[in-house]
């Protein structure tokens, strides 16, 4: 697995694979994506942690509403994705909440 931090207003957008953007006919189903139940507080500013499979080499983010895009630039393409020991490392250096709503997600 590999692992993003994404802002609180911003959503995937468009997902690439080691053989180019992701096509759904293709591999015939979405990629899997799923945001944790773990998010950082920096400056007010809460930061989500996403869950990718392996196979996801690089994602686009872009702003879901129209307020935060035009404070905002349009989209970012995160390209260096997160191992599980440099998640553990960035949340052990930062502020960090949990909710444990479903257990089950954190622990898988």
């Amino acid at each position: 697995m590999k692992y993003f931090f994404l802002s609180e207003g911003w959503a995937v957008a468009r997902v690439w694979a080691s053989d180019g953007l992701w096509q759904i006919t293709a591999w015939r189903r979405q990629p899997d994506i799923q945001r944790m139940n773990i998010c950082l507080v920096e400056e007010n500013e809460l930061l989500w942690l996403y869950r990718v499979e392996e196979a996801v080499l690089t994602v686009e983010v872009k702003p879901t509403t129209p307020v935060i895009a035009n404070q905002t630039i349009g989209q970012v393409v995160l390209k260096r994705l997160m191992s599980a020991e440099q998640v553990i490392e960035r949340l052990s250096t930062a502020e960090a909440k949990c909710q444990l709503q479903n257990i089950q997600l954190v622990v898988q």
